[in-house]
């Protein structure tokens, strides 16, 4: 089986390497990177640290608005589809490099398979969600996390087959879990002390665009008696240049460079809250046992909610503020999105859509 796995972004290159790990084990990968995220500290450093192979493309195709940077990802990938030939496409979450894939793939002779298929924000206006609904429509192997997004996409009536996986994502968390929590790892500063400080990550064009909602999230943040991490990813460090609120954040808050996986799962759990606008830091939150305070009005990840490990405030300071200080007893924490073994299950999956079982 030869499969041509796709990524862009950060999340991505966490939720494809155990999947690669398994995928290499049996069968042929060809893995591109679009260069959507090519900064060394957002991309290159996630390669090294998790030990996944080097691409054997890199597009670098780098920032732009949706059109043009969806079309020329078309353009290059229609290319390499054609050179390489796979008997399937393999692409994860909801990026402009999914989409671009996705579109790619549906044109040609190769299977179409979507790792976290079915997820829904129910937000029309969310770039995100116009890839993740049009992506679906387009696979002939839809993944899922859960079976509340086997449900939404057999509601949807898509054409393709639906297989619960569980989370990659989870896979990842447990492979460097260890590793991240080891003590000796060095954290970017080091006068933190564990369940004293909250980690706030802040980058969807949704916050970042709006200076409205920025200021709201960065009095949010301000307005708490414990320190405030604050990894400060180009965009939201350009946004808040942009919008006169940078000089606030670096009074406020404590302002660190982007960090790597493990670094940053160290980070992750060693706070007492986390603040984001991430859908993969909801889920990491949860599988780390730390509480999550979601800065958007609306989640992919109903069931964190659901739980009681997460909460939405959108960008309304004082109701940030109060979850972020919120010392209410949490519930049981549910298994939700598999056992760990997600990597095992999706490819399995392609090899039955195949016909094709593993070499062994």
């Amino acid at each position: 089986m030869r499969v041509c796995s796709v990524v862009g972004a950060r999340p991505q290159f966490v939720k494809a390497f155990p999947v690669s790990r398994r995928l290499r084990d049996d069968h042929e990968e060809v893995l591109i990177h679009t260069g959507q995220h090519y900064d060394e500290e957002l991309s290159g450093v996630f390669f090294d640290e998790l030990d996944i192979p080097e691409p054997e493309y890199n597009l670098g195709v780098g920032s732009g608005g949706h059109a043009a940077q969806t079309a020329e990802m078309m353009r290059l990938l229609d290319e390499v589809i054609e050179e390489e030939s796979p008997d399937a496409v393999l692409v994860y979450g909801d990026t402009n490099s999914t989409l671009a894939a996705a579109l790619v793939a549906a044109k040609r002779e190769p299977a179409l398979a979507h790792v976290e298929a079915g997820l829904r924000s129910g937000k029309w206006s969310m770039p995100e969600e116009v890839n993740r609904v049009l992506t679906d429509h387009c696979s002939d192997l839809l993944l899922t996390p859960g079976e509340n997004a086997a449900e939404t996409l057999r509601g949807d009536s898509v054409r393709g087959e639906v297989v619960v996986t569980g989370d990659v994502m989870y896979d990842a968390v447990l492979a460097v879990r260890d590793r991240a929590l080891d003590e000796s790892t060095p954290l970017p500063l080091p006068d933190l002390r564990p369940d004293e400080y909250v980690l706030a990550t802040v980058h969807r064009a949704a916050n970042t665009d709006d200076p409205e909602r920025l200021a709201g999230v960065l009095d949010g943040l301000a307005g708490i008696d414990s320190p405030v991490v604050l990894p400060l990813h180009p965009r939201t460090e350009a946004a808040l240049d942009e919008h006169g609120l940078y000089d606030r954040a670096a009074a406020e808050l404590r302002l660190v460079d982007p960090v790597g996986y493990v670094e940053f799962l160290r980070l992750l759990s060693d706070a007492s809250r986390v603040a984001t606008d991430s859908g993969g830091v909801q889920k990491e939150a949860f599988y780390l046992d730390t509480p999550c305070v979601t800065l958007r009005d609306e989640t992919e990840w109903v069931e964190t909610v659901d739980s009681g490990w997460n909460v939405l405030v959108g960008s309304d300071p004082d109701r940030i503020a109060r979850a972020l200080t919120d010392r209410s007893a949490l519930p049981p924490k549910p298994e939700l999105y598999g056992g760990g073994d997600a990597a095992a299950r999706t490819v399995a999956a392609l090899e039955a859509t195949l016909g094709e079982g593993s070499s062994e």
